[in-house]
């Protein structure tokens, strides 16, 4: 099964990522939400295909500063969440 997930903005309030290290929070947040659809499945909602305008995504709790390795692990498991409601 193939997946296409396009995000078209993810807005990070009071998140201060330095421009140099997007990259790791985006292969982050790529990597994890890979994961977790290998492992957790698409949603049967979406099995057939589909689209959302938006993902209503829980508030993420920032532990352990800016890493944005981390940071990115924990914007895909509140997006996956999201995506299965």
């Amino acid at each position: 099964m193939n997946i296409n997930l396009h995000i078209d903005r993810l807005i990070l309030d009071g998140v201060n990522i330095h421009h140099s290290q997007r990259h790791l929070l985006h292969k982050s947040v790529e990597s994890e939400l890979t994961r977790l659809f290998t492992e957790g499945g698409v949603p049967q909602h979406l099995v057939r295909g589909g689209a959302s305008p938006h993902v209503p995504a829980s508030p993420i709790h920032m532990v352990g500063g800016s890493d944005p390795v981390r940071l990115g692990r924990q914007i895909a498991r509140s997006v996956y969440g999201g995506i299965g409601k």
